[in-house]
């Protein structure tokens, strides 16, 4: 609390400090409700046709690369497609005015993407900004999005979309603070892939006036009000010191336990800033940006190609490649599936691979082709395992291929309960926290009013995760994890202290996890560890963790001073 007022508390989703003054988002436009229907129909479908090709260009012009570009030139495809024309055209037709035709085209198209749920119902999202954008459009007024006070600001939004976050590295944004959101969601993984300070899921953000200044904690979870000139410059301190890393190379504890460091990346854009840190390799390789929005999967030579690009990139470190991750709640237009009610339970990941294997194996054939065009070192693993059966009949197929290391991606609870068994047909085994934890706790981790049960600290997670690492440690096998939690530096070590042998996240997280652990001896992170096992909340593992470390540092401080 600071000089009287309230301490606000969200999900930190991306560590560091920002202080400066809070700015709100520009709002959408507000549609007219004396806007009269135009005279020529021809002419207003000519209209919204141009205001969604203008939005799509506008997306393609910000997608730059990484990440956020990925996501944004699927925006741009979708503003492209006729069928948005064509919906809006109907109701035209009917006499109702242009805007309103085309909301009310786009929030029918919303209402099915979220009756699907999973993965489309988070691209209904993207859908509502493309409708803001071309509703401003048509209507002559200033384009929603991040504005530009002309000084460095805390961004404050309901929520953010792909386009707002894409944005972020060009403006005077010093941290995010948003009302909805996860510790899984969109935003959340764009910030740490940027570096910036976030806060999610803090709905009394609404309540605070535009302008006031805020220490905002992207570790904690917490902001602050009008804080103290001491406090203050503790944000300045703890900003400069994120920005020179006391450790460097390989990941260690203070007493030298290997802990490997890795990058998750997701398109060829991401590989090349990747290979460019300090980091040991890559922990998860998403392949999916080479399947996602075609109407023909890729051929053999382009999916070797690309692999070859990203693997040699990396030259003597380890690229770790999830096969393609698809289904029902990531629909590729290439694939017959069948509509399902509850698509996160149904055909997805390694399931999609048993309806089509000819994707399967001409991705695997690609795969060891780049390796042996580049002489890299590659370990292949195969999303969404739910048995040892499973796990078996993928490691046989992927070796009768020629991949040399062959692992699977723990995500849902039956494989994590069941590692021991799994692990006796694979050569290495990564945690997936993000989906561990929405089949965990029974969460879609794509609702804005889920995020507490998705909280990375849930007791319930912190077990399965401590499970699947005794496991692996009986088998000789390693194991890592490669979901969000591994990017946040307090929870890092615990995830050591739990037997993680790994950690693989957003590039620009790196380095603050490197410092964490290199900070604390193997035996204190075991002491994190269970301290956390045993609390009865996840805030309070949380703050028992941060008290803990914060007294392991301090008795350091004291032998060097001595």
């Amino acid at each position: 609390m600071s000089r009287g007022f309230v301490t606000l508390t969200g999900y930190g989703v991306s560590p560091g400090l920002a202080c400066a003054p809070m700015v709100r988002m520009t709002p959408p436009a507000v549609l007219d409700p004396e806007e009269e229907p135009g005279s020529d129909p021809g002419h207003e479908i000519q209209r919204v046709r141009e205001a969604l090709t203008e939005v799509a260009t506008q997306l393609s012009t910000i997608a730059t690369d990484g990440t956020a570009g990925a996501i944004l030139e699927a925006g741009a495809l979708m503003a492209r497609d006729p069928a948005l024309v064509q919906a809006a055209a109907d109701h035209i037709g009917q006499g109702t005015p242009t805007a309103h035709s085309l909301s009310l085209a786009i929030d029918a198209y919303c209402a099915q993407l979220e009756e699907t749920g999973g993965y489309m119902a988070e691209r209904a999202a993207d859908l509502r900004d493309i409708r803001n954008r071309a509703v401003a459009l048509l209507l002559g007024m200033p384009m929603p999005g991040i504005p530009q006070p002309g000084h460095p600001f805390i961004l404050a939004a309901e929520d953010l979309s792909p386009a707002d976050t894409a944005q972020l590295a060009r403006r005077d944004v010093m941290g995010l603070l948003t009302e909805k959101g996860g510790p899984t969601g969109h935003t959340a993984i764009l910030a740490r892939s940027l570096g910036l300070p976030a806060v999610v899921g803090c709905p009394q953000a609404a309540t605070l006036p535009n302008g006031t200044f805020l220490l905002l904690d992207g570790e904690a979870g917490t902001i602050e009000p009008h804080p103290s000139a001491h406090r203050r410059q503790q944000a300045v301190e703890a900003a400069l010191l994120r920005k020179q890393p006391r450790a460097k190379g390989p990941g260690r504890t203070a007493d030298r336990h290997a802990v490997t460091l890795l990058a998750n990346i997701g398109t060829l854009a991401d590989a090349a800033r990747a290979a460019q840190a300090d980091n040991e390799g890559v922990g998860l390789f998403r392949t999916e940006f080479l399947f996602l929005d075609r109407r023909e999967p890729p051929t053999l030579e382009e999916q070797i190609q690309a692999y070859s690009q990203v693997l040699a990139a990396f030259e003597e470190r380890t690229v770790t490649v999830r096969t393609l991750d698809a289904g029902s709640d990531k629909p590729l237009p290439f694939l017959s599936l069948p509509r399902e009610d509850n698509p996160a339970l149904g055909i997805r990941g390694l399931r999609t691979a048993a309806q089509f294997p000819d994707i399967l194996v001409t991705q695997l054939q690609a795969l060891v082709a780049a390796q042996r065009r580049t002489g890299a070192r590659m370990r292949v693993m195969a999303p969404m395992a739910s048995t040892a059966d499973e796990a078996a009949q993928f490691a046989d197929l992927a070796r009768s291929f020629g991949v040399q290391t062959v692992g699977v991606m723990i995500e849902v609870p039956s494989a994590a309960l069941d590692a021991g068994r799994l692990l006796q047909h694979v050569d290495f085994a990564s945690i997936g926290t993000n989906d561990l934890s929405q089949y965990t706790l029974a969460a879609d981790r794509t609702s804005p009013t889920l995020g507490r049960l998705l909280d990375p600290w849930q007791h319930a997670l912190l077990t399965l995760v401590a499970g699947v690492c005794r496991a692996a440690a009986a088998l000789e096998r390693p194991v890592g994890v490669c979901g969000e939690a591994a990017a946040d530096p307090l929870l890092a070590p615990v995830l050591a202290g739990l037997g993680a042998g790994s950690l693989s996240m957003a590039a620009p997280a790196v380095a603050a996890v490197r410092d964490a652990l290199a900070q604390l001896t193997l035996q204190q992170c075991r002491s994190l560890a269970d301290a956390a096992l045993d609390a009865p909340t996840p805030a309070a593992a949380r703050a028992t963790a941060r008290e803990m470390s914060d007294a392991f540092h301090e008795t350091a401080r004291d032998r060097k001073g001595r």
